[in-house]
């Protein structure tokens, strides 16, 4: 993807007209500009993962299984798709500039947002998870568990000289990540 690769300011409408099979006309008739083809893209990216988390249907486990599952799918899928890890890199050197204008985006994050809330109260009903965790505060650190040995690999593995990329370190970090989840959320 053009905007992973170089960035908002690096990335050409001709190379992506190009790549997409299409004529450079074609993208400002439907995005505008180039700003508007910039936050389609972001949107789609967002998009594409809140639907996945849909998909988890979290509300019919337990709250164990549920936040396992959360935090195995969000592990999972930030490894899976680097467009996502892309996107948001470049959107945070913009600091937000073009996610501010999106109507979706900010919207889309409640249903799972809820579903941790309900998750988290169930657990603490059942007495499994303690009491007052933030559903946001959760889901930022299942994220970051999830996002820093993809966003810097390559700096990381020569800092301490393992391949961050290598199957069986990616299975111990997403081991590590999970138990690191479940034990904070233990009570006591």
């Amino acid at each position: 993807m053009e905007f992973c690769a170089k960035g908002f300011s690096g990335a050409r409408t001709d190379a992506i007209a190009k790549r997409a099979g299409c004529n450079i006309r074609m993208i400002y008739h439907y995005f505008g500009s180039k700003r508007g083809l910039y936050l389609a893209a972001l949107e789609k990216v967002y998009a594409d993962l809140r639907a996945k988390e849909e998909e988890l249907d979290l509300l019919h486990l337990d709250p164990v299984s549920g936040m396992t599952a959360l935090m195995n799918f969000t592990f999972d899928y930030l490894a899976e798709h680097r467009e996502f890890i892309g996107m948001m890199t470049v959107e945070n050197i913009q600091e937000g500039r073009h996610l501010k204008k999106s109507k979706s985006v900010p919207t889309a994050a409640l249903p799972l947002v809820k579903s941790i809330g309900t998750l988290l109260r169930r657990g603490q009903k059942d007495g499994v998870f303690r009491k007052r965790v933030d559903p946001v505060q959760l889901y930022i650190s299942i994220l970051s568990l999830s996002y820093v040995h993809i966003s810097n690999k390559h700096t990381l593995s020569i800092t301490f000289g393992e391949r961050l990329d290598d199957k069986n370190w990616l299975a111990r970090r997403r081991r590590h990540a999970r138990e690191v989840i479940l034990s904070y959320l233990k009570p006591g």
